[in-house]
């Protein structure tokens, strides 16, 4: 895995998370939401997500 310095995150919970670098290490990631119409940064969902495994 390497940082992609195009895509900071800070979900450490993510499998594409690099920790203590929050950075992403995926080339691209798809941003979705789960409101018809978004209008707060909070309306918004990484779709890329992915559970590390040994999270709870």
């Amino acid at each position: 895995m390497s940082k992609n310095s195009s895509i900071k995150c800070d979900v450490t919970s993510c499998k594409h998370n690099l920790g203590s670098e929050h950075y992403c290490s995926l080339d691209c990631i798809k941003v979705g939401t789960h409101e018809a119409n978004p209008t707060v940064p909070e309306c918004t969902d990484c779709l890329s997500f992915e559970k590390k495994c040994g999270c709870n």
